[in-house]
């Protein structure tokens, strides 16, 4: 009786183990599926977003809008054969006779507008210049640096390193800013009438000296007398062929 006893508890040991092992199944799947109904749009999600990211934006960025300086040079709506030189680009043609007329296709550059002799708008176009380089112009179609560390008055003439550019309204082969050796020519405001006008008058007294700026040798002729008269007749005569200019090295006006 006992044995049968134990045998009926053991079969009823397996059968809850077995109830509660089906459950376990049966839950563990119920997990599954709700796991993968709620990642799938997840997933979905995560594709559209990378999809997204990694195809062509559907904005496009806007195109720069920023105006060129050049712009500022260029006159709006003008004939194409009188703009700038640095509204347009042209082919340059190195085969053409020095100092010869040679005829350049000139294409405008982009945001200018200018127009034809019937007023009609165009892009390509013909110019004529002179067969030329920059730096062989003329002195009048360029402006340069002046510099005021140099004697005008000495010789040799000195010569400083300037810094030319071309006018906007030239047209010429190479650079347009180009380097060039020129002579001092630079003037502080001193009038050659003038000192020549001191010299013969309050010369003995040095004043002539001292109007150029050369204080000491004011100060010699002052206390000497105009060296008895002697230094005041060399200084007119250097004065008046320009020999003795003013204590900063420039010209006279």
């Amino acid at each position: 009786m006992a044995a049968l006893a134990g045998l009926r508890a053991l079969r009823r040991l397996c059968g809850v183990a077995l109830f509660l092992s089906q459950l376990y199944v049966l839950s563990g799947r119920a997990g599954s599926l709700m796991t993968t109904k709620h990642s799938q749009p997840q997933s979905t999600f995560a594709k559209s977003l990378t999809s997204t990211s990694t195809n062509t934006p559907y904005f496009k960025a806007a195109e720069s809008t920023e105006i060129p300086p050049y712009v500022t040079k260029c006159p709006s709506n003008g004939l194409c054969s009188r703009l700038p030189p640095d509204c347009m680009t042209c082919n340059t043609n190195y085969s053409c006779v020095y100092g010869k007329p040679a005829t350049f296709d000139c294409k405008v550059k982009p945001h200018v507008h200018c127009v034809d002799q019937n007023n009609h708008e165009q892009e390509n176009f013909t110019i004529n210049m002179t067969c030329q380089f920059c730096w062989q112009l003329a002195t009048t179609d360029y402006v340069c640096t002046n510099s005021t560390n140099c004697m005008t008055v000495s010789c040799p003439r000195q010569r400083y390193n300037a810094t030319c550019t071309v006018r906007d309204h030239i047209h010429c082969l190479g650079n347009r800013v180009f380097p060039k050796m020129l002579y001092c020519n630079w003037t502080g405001g001193y009038k050659w009438s003038t000192a020549l006008a001191l010299s013969i008058t309050l010369g003995g007294f040095g004043a002539d000296r001292f109007y150029l700026g050369q204080w000491r040798e004011g100060l010699g002729k002052l206390f000497s007398f105009g060296g008895l008269g002697i230094w005041t007749l060399i200084d007119v005569l250097l004065i008046g062929v320009g020999y003795v200019g003013p204590a900063d090295g420039s010209l006279y006006i």
